[in-house]
């Protein structure tokens, strides 16, 4: 059940990181009067995502190998 908890929290994680940053983008472009912040923060809050799934797939992995 546990493993359930982790993995559901991790599939919240990865649309939270995209919209994060794209927000943050969002915002800054606002502020400073651009056109292009936003898609640099969405693409870092993918790859903020995608880094954090890895990660916990990764632990999951070599805790699986310990056994």
């Amino acid at each position: 059940m546990a493993s359930a908890a982790k993995y559901t929290s991790v599939a919240m994680t990865l649309p939270g990181a995209v919209i994060g940053g794209y927000l943050i983008g969002y915002g800054l472009d606002r502020w400073l009067g651009t056109a292009y912040l936003k898609i640099i923060f969405l693409l870092l809050g993918v790859v903020a995502g995608f880094a954090e799934l890895i990660r916990v797939l990764m632990s999951d992995i070599d805790r699986e190998d310990r056994k």
